[in-house]
């Protein structure tokens, strides 16, 4: 087909499997999408809108398991990432009373500066939203213009947000801490062990919290050093709060 002659007016949408027309509809209502289509006989099809991307939904093949979290996935390209996980973690404690972070259906944790974040629903589709200035390119196993644990730290960062892989992520840095302890920057020491104590919270694993932060504590840092490592340890308290915190009056 000729561009020229015929202008590009394509509209993609995703058909994704759905093994329950209750649990899907309840989920997506909940967060604020628009039911446009309902149908369960003679054959299951449902459509939802939200904002200018619409999201439809058909009989599962036999044998899917939503548990595998392969069942299909979309990428939602938009301006900035923040405002839909912030409007999706309101939805999720007014409905819910919490927000669903683990098992099916589950919203993955925003950090400060991410440029993704995915939302998984009860079929074990993968909606990814993505910020649409997001580098075209991920150097899988960290940048290449870095060394030592200064390298492990952004691979580290790739495992968690872009695999949704945190037991990766903690492999990696508790691997390169071992590996590049007595050699690395004070400051990438201190970055690994604030990014371990987040991991630690993800993970619910609060025992370990307290072994990275008396490490955390000896290393001497500048003012400015000190001040990346707090900001770094306010997301590890951010995260706590948000999996956590009761939603409020205005429902936050």
């Amino acid at each position: 087909m000729n561009e020229a002659t015929s202008p590009p007016t394509e509209t993609t949408v995703p058909l994704l499997p759905c093994v329950s027309a209750d649990d899907t509809l309840a989920f997506y209502q909940a967060l604020g999408f628009q039911v446009t289509w309902r149908q369960t006989k003679p054959y299951l099809y449902l459509a939802f809108k939200l904002g200018g991307f619409d999201l439809h939904f058909k009989n599962p093949p036999q044998g899917l398991d939503p548990s595998e979290e392969n069942s299909g996935g979309c990428l939602v390209l938009v301006d900035a990432i923040a405002p839909y996980h912030a409007a999706f973690t309101q939805a999720m404690r007014q409905a819910y009373g919490k927000v669903l972070a683990t098992g099916l259906p589950r919203l993955t944790r925003y950090r400060p500066g991410a440029s993704r974040f995915t939302l998984m629903d009860p079929s074990g589709n993968s909606i990814i939203f993505i910020q649409r200035d997001e580098p075209e390119e991920v150097e899988y196993g960290g940048s290449k213009k870095l060394e030592g644990l200064a390298r492990v730290l952004d691979n580290a960062r790739i495992y968690r947000e872009f695999k949704n892989d945190d037991r990766a992520a903690y492999r990696a840095l508790t691997s390169g801490l071992r590996k590049h302890r007595d050699q690395a920057a004070p400051i990438d020491r201190a970055l690994a062990l604030a990014a371990l104590i987040e991991l630690a919270v993800a993970m619910d694993e609060p025992a370990k919290i307290e072994t990275y932060a008396s490490e955390l504590r000896t290393i001497e840092l500048t003012e400015s050093e000190r001040e990346r490592v707090d900001a770094e340890l306010r997301t590890a308290a951010d995260l706590d709060i948000w999996l956590t915190a009761e939603p409020t009056a205005d429902g936050r």
